[in-house]
Parts: C-alpha cells; sequence; structure tokens
C-alpha cells in the first residue's frame, strides 16, 4: 500500500513517531547494503566496523523504522524479456484518481506510477515485451478506464539505471 492507495497508508515504523535521526553508522549501513543486499551480517559489521550485533540491531532498528523498505534484485529488464518501455502521461477527471490509480495498480506491466501536478496528473512507467503488448496495455486498460480523459505516450529508446545512496551520491557497483 501506498500514498495513492485508496486507504491511509500505515503509518512508518511504531505508531505515533518518526524513525530516529541516522547516524553516520546508520548511513555507512544504508550504503554498503544499497551496494550489496546481500551482505552478511558479519561482512556489513566489518565494513562499518561495529560489532555483529550492533549492525544487526541497527538493521532491524532500520527495518522497524521504515528506512530499510525491503531487499531485492536489480533485474535488466531486457534480459528479462521486457524490451520496450515507455512512460504514459495519464490525464484523469477530477476526484478520480483514488479510483483509477487503485485500478492502475491491477494491470501487469505498469512499474511505477506517481501522482504528479502540472498539466498530467499521473505519470506511468510501463515495461512490456514488445510494441502490440504495450498498446493493449494503454489503449485497452488504461485509456479505457472509466475516469481516464487522455493519456499520452513516450516510448523509451534507451536507458540507464543509476542507483544513489540517501546523500545523493552515486552507489557503489551500478
Amino acid at each position: 500500500m501506498n500514498h495513492l492507495s485508496p486507504a491511509a497508508p500505515p503509518p512508518a515504523g511504531p505508531a505515533g513517531r518518526s524513525a530516529a535521526p541516522l547516524d553516520g553508522v546508520d548511513r555507512a549501513i544504508l550504503r554498503e547494503l544499497q551496494a550489496d543486499g546481500r551482505l552478511s551480517m558479519r561482512a556489513l559489521a566489518e565494513r562499518v566496523s561495529v560489532s555483529r550485533s550492533s549492525a544487526h540491531a541497527r538493521v532491524e532498528r532500520l527495518i522497524a523504522d521504515g528506512v530499510i523498505t525491503g531487499f531485492g534484485a536489480r533485474v535488466d529488464p531486457v534480459r528479462a524479456g521486457l524490451g520496450t518501455a515507455a512512460y504514459v502521461l495519464v490525464t484523469i477527471e477530477q476526484n478520480s484518481w483514488r479510483h483509477v490509480s487503485a485500478r492502475l495498480r491491477e494491470v501487469p506491466g505498469i512499474e511505477h506510477l506517481a501522482f504528479v501536478g502540472g498539466d498530467v496528473d499521473l505519470v506511468m512507467l510501463v515495461r512490456t515485451a514488445d510494441n502490440a503488448s504495450l498498446r493493449d496495455i494503454v489503449l485497452a486498460r488504461v485509456h479505457a478506464l472509466e475516469g481516464v480523459r487522455s493519456t499520452r505516450t513516450w516510448l523509451i529508446f534507451d536507458e540507464t539505471q543509476v542507483h544513489r545512496t540517501e546523500d545523493g551520491a552515486e552507489a557503489p557497483g551500478t
């Protein structure tokens, strides 16, 4: 669930409090895990110069506080069979964003959905196997939704993923 969900999102971490300020060790842990989320606690502790139990406790706290939201693999979409990508800009009817965003989250191929300000209301990153599949998603699934007024599709010719640490620096290993 996220801020585009029809229901209110759950609070980050324990109810009624925000995450504690991050110190240098916390930031080092985040940098290391962003570079390699499969690090053992022992290796992580060595890299950030703390004990294994301290590293473990800090990672658990960062998870509980909602700073770390998950661990996953970085997948090359082309090698995974998703060689066609596009940004789809969507204009919707006033007050329909909750309904539209709920339906869009059900559409396979929509990788990212953002509610934005400006000339359009929603920006989506869509990945498909080919142009025919992209056309089907945009015309048959998105444009046909109640509340959608118009769509514009920008085909992506080439892209570069830049993974950044919380301080804006390029993450190691990217």
